[in-house]
């Protein structure tokens, strides 16, 4: 008898336990969402100030559907110039395909010719590219802060339109890639330019991880990402994958 009063009240004690528990549990998942929304919430209210004070900077700007692009561009800055789209057509001569020096994920690369007589390489996105534009952000966004010997240096950008584009310092010796597989230009590469190359993106990648103020995960690092100068010497391009690594 004693025996099924205290297996009936363990039953009871354990009841009891688990219904506790599982209000606990019950409690902190509705306090974890409410915490999400309210967070959810007040990004968008940020985000929809963000966009609101860029609209009022830049018409040209503003006119990019990527708010959190707009709201971290500061027209202001004179080390990182906005181009205008006529500027970049003339230099092209309009996305003419003999200036075209190649296609990538992104879009079409043009050589250009800017009226101060500087060469460049543009980066045209493509139209209807929901990863590209994400892409472009990106890249934007982080060679704003990086300026380095190894990188390859961004001049500008364009957004006019449904235009978005990217101008960069033109790389006469086109990417590593072309170099490594193709058979008469492999026997170029010396083993002394070779180790100069390696050397070259040694110094980029432990400055982007290391040495810049910002640590920076490339993440697509490979031979067509790397661009030769006029000299052989290589420049970390590509930043369309990029993180910050916090």
């Amino acid at each position: 008898m004693n025996a099924q009063v205290s297996g009936s009240g363990g039953r009871k004690i354990w009841m009891i336990i688990n219904i506790v528990v599982s209000a606990c549990l019950a409690m902190v998942l509705f306090a974890s969402g409410m915490s999400c929304l309210a967070n959810k919430k007040a990004r968008k209210r940020k985000k929809e100030f963000v966009c609101q004070r860029a609209n009022n900077s830049n018409p040209s700007v503003s006119r990019f559907h990527h708010c959190n692009f707009q709201g971290r561009y500061d027209p202001q800055a004179q080390d990182f110039p906005y181009i205008k789209l006529s500027s970049i057509q003339a230099a092209t001569d309009n996305f003419s395909d003999s200036n075209k020096l190649g296609e990538g994920g992104f879009g079409p690369v043009y050589k250009g010719l800017l009226s101060d007589g500087k060469e460049v390489a543009v980066k045209r996105l493509s139209f209807g590219s929901e990863q590209g534009s994400e892409e472009f952000i990106n890249e934007v966004l982080l060679i704003m802060k990086l300026q380095r010997k190894n990188l390859v240096k961004l001049l500008g950008f364009c957004v006019e339109g449904d235009e978005r584009l990217l101008v960069y310092e033109f790389m006469p010796n086109n990417s590593l890639d072309v170099f490594l597989f193709d058979r008469s230009r492999c026997a170029q590469l010396s083993w002394s330019r070779r180790l100069n190359i390696i050397d070259g993106i040694a110094r980029g990648i432990l400055y982007l991880h290391q040495d810049s103020r910002l640590r920076i995960i490339h993440r697509d690092l490979k031979p067509s990402n790397v661009l030769l100068d006029y000299d052989m010497n290589p420049k970390i391009s590509d930043f369309g994958m990029a993180r910050i690594d916090l």
